[in-house]
């Protein structure tokens, strides 16, 4: 292709050789493909409860994913909204397999936004254990957070960070820990042909380099015996196999471990290329490596202090030394149930996650999410945020109504609905079953409590 930089044409025919580099280049014509993934939190066993535009064959190597086909747009419906699903490039799906992470595990997602691959690892951890989720960069950590809400995640922490400066305070912590590196972007050129403008020759070397340093410190992170995945969309061995052969040279704790998901090229030598001209999907590297047993733990605890952010961003939800009195918590739980290990900070209720061993180790981070967000202070009275509307089930609330497709989307407008004579208080409005969000029943009337920010005409 014309448009193709010929250092980058170049390098693909010295990996591919002149045929395998004809079948890549020819496939960059295709269309682009795209993936469904259901929500496992709502849907376990990874079905549909009700149609959706386009969904078409299962992609084989992630537990309820979704072939897109054509031009079709699942994410106009409410019930994408609603969390019921997260749309994927199909070959990103395979990081998170190859990862397997498990209820009740400390995980971390160190480079995490936008969120798809912390949203999959989220609902194979089945609400339990505790999942950090980071993101250097604030403005992207914030659409980070939103897909964290979205999902109904209810057991993450969402910060934003360097990874310099949170490793201090998670030495030798998780169980599994996800590198998703920021990288030159080469699995991008068919879905975003503006990225090839953006690559050059140097690209890889100065991505390689980046990446040590975040690997680096995502070794110091994790718990001896434990698992890490690195993964990049890029295809050159600069980055990916230069990268690896480096980081065990200075990481001889760390050991390549064989690997196979269906439907992918074997991992037998404990990584894999994924090519757009051998899956569908658009390109992804993605590696397993494990941390000796033998390495060594968490250091003791000290009386020196942890390395600190200088002047942390704190927002209203960040967690505070000082304790804040407890706010009465409005009616929207069905009776009996009720969340545990709940935490005042700056005027907002959150259920911390179970697998928080002890919120001060977030201090001096910039915190967005601290587990779930229940409530939060409107004027002198309480209102039941809309993160917790996403995480219940119909069951786990007070009052529920089933909307039809045309009264979700009203809802979604922000418009208030007539929905005849109903119990008063705050509802729980559903779709096939999936939460969208609060209304507040009062004189025949269901007024909306869908976000502003979130609305859609």
């Amino acid at each position: 292709m014309n448009d193709l930089p010929k250092a980058y044409i170049d390098q693909m025919k010295r990996l591919l050789g002149e045929a395998g580099f004809f079948a890549y280049e020819k496939s960059l014509s295709q269309p682009v493909t795209r993936a469904l993934r259901v929500n496992l939190l709502l849907r376990p066993d990874g079905t549909l409860p009700c149609d959706v535009e386009g969904t078409g064959e299962r992609v084989p190597w992630a537990k309820g994913c979704y072939f897109v086909d054509g031009d079709a747009r699942p994410g106009l419906s409410p019930l994408h909204e609603g969390g019921l699903f997260y749309l994927q490039e199909p070959s990103a799906l395979s990081a998170v397999s190859v990862l397997d992470p498990r209820p009740g595990e400390r995980v971390l997602d160190l480079c995490a936004a936008p969120g798809g691959k912390s949203t999959q690892i989220a609902a194979l951890m089945q609400g339990e254990g505790l999942l950090v989720c980071n993101e250097p960069v604030s403005s992207r950590a914030q659409i980070l957070s939103r897909n964290i809400e979205r999902m109904g995640v209810r057991n993450a922490v969402v910060t934003s960070a360097m990874p310099a400066q949170l490793a201090p305070h998670f030495e030798a912590y998780f169980d599994r820990i996800l590198v998703d590196a920021p990288c030159s972007g080469e699995g991008m050129f068919r879905r975003q042909p503006e990225a090839r403008d953006e690559w050059s020759e140097n690209s890889p070397r100065g991505c390689a380099d980046r990446a040590m340093e975040i690997l680096s410190e995502a070794a110091r992170m994790l718990a001896p015996g434990g698992t890490l995945v690195y993964s990049t969309c890029t295809f050159n061995d600069t980055e990916n196999e230069g990268v690896l052969s480096r980081f065990t040279q200075e990481h001889p704790e760390f050991s390549a471990q064989a690997f196979s998901l269906p439907g992918l090229p074997g991992g037998e030598k404990g990584w894999a290329h994924l090519y757009p001209h051998e899956i569908r999907g658009e390109g992804h590297f993605v590696s397993l490596l494990r941390k000796s047993t033998d390495a060594p733990g968490a250091p003791e605890v000290s009386d020196e202090k942890p390395q600190r952010a200088k002047k942390p961003a704190r927002g209203k939800d960040s967690p505070k030394k000082k304790p804040e009195p407890m706010i009465a918590m409005p009616d929207v739980l069905a009776k009996g149930f009720a969340f545990e290990k709940l935490h005042m900070a700056g005027g907002s209720l959150w259920a911390l996650p179970q697998g928080l061993d002890d919120i001060s180790r977030l201090d001096g981070l910039r915190v967005l999410r601290t587990g779930l967000l229940l409530a939060h202070m409107e004027g002198k009275r309480a209102e039941p945020d809309h993160a917790l509307a996403m995480a219940l089930r119909p069951e786990e609330a007070a009052r529920t109504c089933e909307l039809t497709q045309e009264q979700a989307l009203l809802y979604q407008a922000g418009e208030a609905l007539e929905l005849g004579d109903l119990e008063p208080g705050y509802t729980l409005l559903t779709l096939c079953g999936v939460s969208l969000g609060f209304g507040k029943q009062a004189g025949g009337v269901m007024k909306n409590h869908y976000p502003k920010g979130l609305r859609r005409r």
